[in-house]
């Protein structure tokens, strides 16, 4: 969207026109087609380049390669370095390089490194996921002057969260992915967690704040340093 001219947009994923799961403007995403990805979507818009996350499906990338059209593949980004060099070659692969220089150079501004004492914190999605150590939120929160607690925890890249650990040591802030959409779950609805309300900050977050990395990333960013700053104040 930000290094693409909209005219070589055949279509996107229909995770974008999804509410729930888009990482860009709802009005923004419906001018574009929107595709799950099989094989027959695909090839029926003949696309020259298709460029995806890492998860297709081999019936798809099968069809692709009879069809002899390039399929581009990018691991989700555990840090912005990783998330900016993404950004950088999909704007090669559009033939618009400066705009992804220019977006890059962004991203590194908004995400620059703020020298404040960290403040425990952790985010928290429906279910109990929290994002850990070697995941591009873990990078941001420490960016933003956040320790995740999910280290702290003993916890692994992308784990649950029993509660008690929780409990017995609880964050100073909570990300909170269902607080963002009004929804309470089985953490913020819990009366031991309710007790613990003047400990702990529940801070609404949104999904799309996770999804993509890129230019997401800014908004994660001043999202994060706007709880950040209502905590010191």
């Amino acid at each position: 969207m930000h290094v693409a001219d909209p005219a070589q947009i055949a279509a996107i994923s229909h995770y974008s026109h999804d509410p729930r799961a888009t990482s860009i403007p709802l009005e923004q995403a419906r001018r574009f087609k929107s595709i799950s990805g099989t094989a027959e979507e695909v090839v029926a818009l003949a696309p020259d380049i298709v460029i995806s996350g890492p998860h297709v499906a081999p019936a798809t990338i099968a069809a692709l390669k009879r069809m002899r059209i390039t399929l581009v593949q990018y691991p989700v980004p555990d840090s912005v370095t990783e998330s900016e060099a993404q950004v950088r070659d999909i704007a090669r692969i559009a033939g618009h390089p400066e705009r992804g220089a220019a977006l890059a150079v962004r991203i590194s501004a908004a995400a620059r490194h703020d020298a404040v004492v960290p403040v425990p914190a952790l985010v928290w999605q429906s279910g109990g996921l929290v994002p850990g150590a070697g995941t591009l939120t873990d990078d941001l929160l420490r960016r933003a002057g956040f320790r995740n607690m999910s280290a702290v925890y003993g916890l692994k890249k992308w784990d649950v969260l029993p509660l008690e650990y929780l409990i017995a040591n609880p964050p100073r802030v909570l990300l909170s992915i269902a607080a963002a959409t009004a929804n309470e779950d089985r953490l913020t609805s819990n009366p031991a967690v309710r007790r613990l309300a003047h400990r702990i900050a529940v801070m609404p977050y949104e999904t799309r704040l996770m999804n993509c990395g890129g230019p997401t990333i800014i908004a994660a960013m001043a999202r994060l340093r706007q709880v950040r700053r209502s905590i010191d104040g």
